[in-house]
């Protein structure tokens, strides 16, 4: 056991050592290539300074009437030669001369000094045929005359109809002492990759990468690097790595950059060592981070058993105390569920009982109202026998008021109907008529309120089986909810309409009044329920009116109206499968 921990260990700091040995080198390897990157920017703008200081000086000095003069006398070239050498004092340039279009010196700074160029013929310099060729030239070589490296500018003069070329030489090995001064692996290539400047010694003359056989025969006849055997220079890179001599492979990182103008190389390159020792280091430092940290781990795993182990003997009480807890929890459901029943029993007797009071109202409605109403038939019978047969208004009068009454007295009927739950007749009944006489019935509520109900036309006779009053009784009914409804409304609007959808009847009545909340919807039904202000409704007629459809087979339905208001609905079989189930029961 303990040998696999320590096994596990070993494995732990292992995987964290590699894994910060890999982070730290990436992290220092991109740090070093940022610094190289910037070493190359800021040396790449030394250069290109050192350069354009000179750049313009070979057109300025050609500019002089002594230069123009030596083109095309030779009498003047020693004026020339001095002109030269004032302006290569004071601008610090190395050499000035001045070429015919042979390419031989007709004029030169060092005139006067034992190796002159006076008389050289550099027609083979590269500078030469550029310039004259284009007008300007750039080219750096070791000095064939001299021996002495430098950097040759060049531009093409053309003075009375005659032609030469103005060189200026300049010295650019100041720079390199600079780098070897700061220890700094810096090198300056040519275009051809041959380092020309370098902050050591040895990398000087030697090529970036293997020259061509081509790139060879040309150097050698220019006689860039005069003296020096390419061919058996070492390069200093290889698969993009510095190996050069005395230096070990991967001991270096090296970094490239161009210079634009002339197409010569920026080789920077930074020692590894450090780097590695970074990594090393921060590996070291996981592997002894990752030991502690497993160490406190067992030691915490440890204490963790130990723990359990103690808290283990409480476990059987725990258990015990759990189950009795749900015992307890069981019966306390029991309990609840129980009082939930007793409150929904409680509810169902209030319900039955205000089903009875209703029952028990009907009754005595019926048995107050019916017999003043049969006296009052019998008296208006009695007074339209009595009436002379002259008298033409009074009798159509004494019939309609006896109508009314003998309405009243089927209502009471229903009514006794509803309190006993006893089914009344039924025959078929077209729902158009009983609408437009529920409409005309409450014409005289309507006027008063200020609205004309929209009988909306139905497409055909609509039949039931029900019970012609009941019905119509039905439909007053939800007309006068209506009319209370848009009683204050500035544009009470009241609609009726009937269609038959999947062989049933519907039949909506909508206003657009003050609505119905949505928690009162499901209630509207309920005997005694009434969202009207006290001592304006007993909250009946709705319950009276669900009974009535319910014998007949319908079904009665509340919705909130788009735009506010109500839509009540009807619904009820109609009667072809009314007589179906007619047939069926006898």
């Amino acid at each position: 056991m303990i040998a696999g921990r320590g096994a596990l260990l070993l494995v732990a700091a292992g995987g964290a050592a590699v894994l910060a040995f890999v982070l730290a080198w990436n992290l220092a390897i991109s740090a070093l290539q940022s610094r190289l990157d910037q070493q190359l920017l800021l040396t790449a703008r030394a250069v290109e300074t050192e350069i354009s200081r000179f750049r313009a000086l070979p057109d300025v000095a050609g500019e002089d009437a002594r230069i123009a003069a030596a083109l095309s006398d030779p009498a003047a070239h020693e004026a020339a030669s001095r002109y030269l050498k004032r302006v290569a004092d004071h601008s610090g340039a190395t050499e000035l001369y001045l070429l015919n279009d042979q390419g031989v010196t007709i004029a030169a700074s060092n005139w006067a000094m034992p190796g002159s160029f006076i008389g050289q013929s550099y027609a083979f310099r590269p500078y030469f045929r550029d310039a004259m060729a284009t007008g300007k030239g750039q080219f750096y070589a070791i000095g064939v005359t001299t021996g002495l490296p430098g950097y040759f500018l060049s531009s093409r003069i053309t003075r009375n109809g005659a032609q030469g070329v103005m060189v200026v030489k300049v010295d650019l090995r100041p720079l390199q002492d600079t780098w070897a001064a700061a220890g700094l692996a810096m090198a300056l290539a040519d275009a051809d990759g041959v380092v020309f400047l370098a902050g050591r010694p040895d990398w000087v003359y030697r090529p970036l990468r293997p020259l061509s056989q081509d790139s060879l025969a040309r150097l050698a006849a220019q006689r860039t690097y005069d003296g020096v055997d390419l061919a058996q220079a070492a390069p200093l890179l290889t698969r993009g790595a510095l190996a050069a001599p005395g230096i070990a492979p991967g001991a270096m990182r090296p970094a490239l950059a161009r210079l634009e103008g002339p197409g010569w190389q920026l080789l920077a390159a930074a020692p590894t060592a450090p780097v590695v020792t970074e990594a090393v280091g921060w590996a070291t430092g996981a592997a002894l981070m990752s030991l502690v940290l497993m160490a406190v781990a067992l030691v915490v795993h440890q204490r963790r058993q130990l723990t359990a182990l103690r808290l283990r003997q409480h476990d059987e009480l725990e258990a015990r105390v759990n189950e009795r807890t749900a015992a307890l929890a069981t019966e306390i459901e029991a309990r609840r569920q129980a009082e939930i029943d007793l409150r929904a029993a409680q509810e169902g007797l209030i319900h039955s009982e205000k089903m009875a009071a209703l029952g028990r109202m009907s009754t005595a409605i019926v048995h107050e109202i019916s017999q003043p109403l049969a006296a009052m038939e019998a008296t208006l019978a009695a007074a339209e026998l009595s009436l002379p047969p002259t008298d033409r208004t009074t009798a159509p009068r004494l019939a309609t008021v006896r109508g009314l009454i003998r309405r009243m007295q089927r209502t009471t009927k229903h009514l006794k109907s509803f309190g006993r739950k006893e089914p009344g007749e039924r025959s078929l009944v077209d729902v158009t008529s009983v609408m437009a006489s529920a409409v005309e019935l409450v014409t005289p509520r309507a006027r008063a309120v200020g609205v004309v109900p929209e009988l909306l036309p139905a497409n055909g006779p609509l039949l039931v089986w029900a019970g012609p009053v009941r019905m119509e009784q039905v439909l007053v009914n939800l007309l006068l909810n209506a009319l209370d409804a848009v009683e204050h409304r500035a544009d009470p609007k009241i609609a009726l309409a009937a269609f038959a959808r999947d062989g049933a009847l519907c039949l909506t009545v909508s206003d657009n009044g003050c609505g119905i909340a949505a928690e009162d919807l499901p209630r509207l039904a309920e005997p005694f329920f009434t969202t009207k202000a006290t001592g304006e409704g007993l909250g009946l007629g709705l319950s009276i009116s669900r009974t009535i459809l319910g014998e007949f087979g319908g079904d009665l339905g509340f919705a909130a109206a788009e735009g506010g208001g109500t839509v009540v609905q009807v619904t009820m079989p109609l009667a072809s499968l009314a007589a179906q189930d007619l047939r069926a029961a006898e």
